[in-house]
């Protein structure tokens, strides 16, 4: 099934970590009109804009989250939202760029080092609803622990 002209649910719902673990990850029809909104609003727009998106986590049901540690009101639940990364492009260039050309709920420069521009990767999200909040926040780890700071580091 294709979400848009050049992402298929697929690509949205692949997880080796749902294979490894033989989990289901079906997304119900609520999920799959999320997903399709979340594709043409902002990741749609990024694969246009720089080509290759890779897609490292998308759509995870409620079991999958629990495995691979997510949080338990994580957008990812509902097929709101895609962790990505596009190869030679900085994480933090990518995040900026979806910052200001698409409409987005949040934007988390995820474990990003500016050492090193290829580290960490990018969460974004989109509300179905129009209520985003439009919050650009990076994840850091400060003494063992995960920490969000306003903005992207």
């Amino acid at each position: 099934m294709k979400l848009s002209k050049n992402f298929s649910l697929k690509e949205m719902t692949t997880s080796s970590t749902a294979t490894r673990l033989r989990i289901p990850n079906e997304p119900q029809p609520e999920h799959l009109i999320n997903l399709a909104v979340l594709v043409h609003k902002i990741l749609q727009p990024v694969r246009d804009k720089f080509g290759v998106v890779t897609v490292n986590s998308g759509y995870r049901s409620s079991q999958l989250n629990k495995a691979v540690g997510g949080s338990q009101t994580s957008q990812h639940c509902n097929g709101e939202a895609a962790d990505i990364e596009c190869y030679g492009i900085p994480n933090k260039q990518l995040a900026e760029w979806i910052r200001d050309n698409c409409d987005f709920d949040q934007i988390i420069l995820e474990f990003y080092d500016p050492a090193d521009p290829q580290s960490g990767w990018v969460h974004v999200s989109n509300k179905l609803d129009g209520n985003n909040r439009k919050a650009c926040l990076s994840a850091v780890r400060e003494g063992g622990r995960l920490v969000y700071r306003k903005g992207f580091v």
